[in-house]
């Protein structure tokens, strides 16, 4: 199929920037043509000079990157030893935010080894987006407002790197073809009616659930909003453990690194999250609904692309988050609650 052809089906609505000032090299196939090893370098220098747009990590697809150095081994997130814990920490903050944590190829190298960090990075990003959410609600703020405040300073502190993700995973689910072809799809550059239709429902999702906020307790809406962060990165965790990469790229990158045996700390960090909305169930269920998110994009991923991509495990952030929002939303208006409060559950983890 001609890239004419493909043009025509997906009927683009614009474009997107062209790949040099989108941050990072790209390690997908553009056309068939592209390979990671010519991009590396360029990856590299992007990645310590950070790009504007959500920390500079990536050119096309929503977590593109290198594959990296072939000399790093196959770990399970436990390969980084405690000294280099830090640096890999700062790595997943600069490749998860905008925070100014420097970006070096080392904090690259020890991140994508340790998907640990993940969720780790997630309770510190969303202790930082509830912070504004927070004193919104302290105010006579409408709920309209509390959900303003709460997408900007999502976008503001995460950019709108893994955006561009969904938009891709959305042109592709609406083209038909084999999963070459889709991956082809997932490469262009133009916003297709797919894609389009992709950022609208997740915006919308993200923006609603926010909207509900405003019906918690303030410490409740806040415990919940740093879970939903927490969700998200523990999605990508489970992708990237247990997928396999469709092509080199960031899937790759991340993905030949880290086995299945390797969720198990990922998700044990994450495991604290869920007491933040007790003695309501509402954390425990933004957790689970994170990773069945996940299961279900990895499913369609090995159906139609034939493993994971970057956009994949991108949109699995955006995807996880907003389901994180309603499911903790809908169980705690259900009433479902926990028969102890948090203040049993520490004692008991600490006894």
């Amino acid at each position: 199929m001609s890239r004419a052809g493909v043009a025509r089906e997906r009927a683009p609505l614009g474009r997107r920037r062209p790949l040099a000032q989108l941050g990072v090299a790209d390690g997908d196939r553009r056309g068939g043509a592209r390979r990671a090893t010519g991009e590396a370098g360029r990856l590299r220098t992007r990645w310590r000079r950070g790009a504007a747009d959500g920390g500079g990590r990536r050119a096309n697809g929503s977590t593109r990157g290198f594959r990296g150095r072939a000399g790093v081994s196959r770990g399970g997130g436990g390969d980084v030893g405690l000294r280099e814990a830090p640096t890999a920490l700062r790595g997943a903050l600069g490749f998860l935010s905008r925070l100014p944590v420097g970006r070096t190829e080392r904090a690259w190298e020890a991140f994508r080894t340790a998907p640990w960090t993940l969720p780790v990075a997630g309770l510190l990003l969303g202790a930082l987006v509830a912070v504004p959410v927070a004193v919104t609600l302290a105010t006579p703020a409408p709920a309209v407002t509390v959900a303003l405040v709460y997408v900007l300073a999502v976008v503001g502190l995460t950019g709108i790197n893994h955006f561009d993700g969904v938009a891709d995973l959305g042109d592709a689910v609406v083209v038909h073809g084999d999963a070459e072809r889709r991956r082809e799809v997932m490469g262009d550059t133009a916003l297709g009616v797919g894609g389009t239709l992709a950022l609208a429902l997740v915006l919308a999702a993200l923006a609603l659930g926010a909207v509900g906020l405003a019906a918690l307790p303030l410490l409740t809406a806040a415990g919940l909003v740093v879970a939903a962060e927490v969700a998200a990165k523990l999605a990508m965790a489970t992708l990237v453990t247990l997928g396999s990469p469709a092509h080199d790229g960031f899937g790759a990158a991340v993905a030949d690194e880290t086995p299945p045996r390797g969720l198990f700390v990922p998700f044990a960090l994450a495991l604290p999250a869920a007491v933040l909305t007790l003695p309501s169930l509402a954390a425990v269920a933004a957790l689970a609904s994170a990773v069945a998110v996940a299961l279900a994009l990895l499913w369609w991923a090995r159906r139609r692309l034939d493993g994971l991509t970057g956009d994949v495990i991108g949109a699995a952030n955006e995807f996880a988050r907003a389901a994180a929002l309603h499911a903790g939303l809908l169980v705690w208006h259900a009433g479902l609650a926990s028969p102890v409060g948090p203040g049993e559950v520490v004692g008991w983890t600490l006894s």
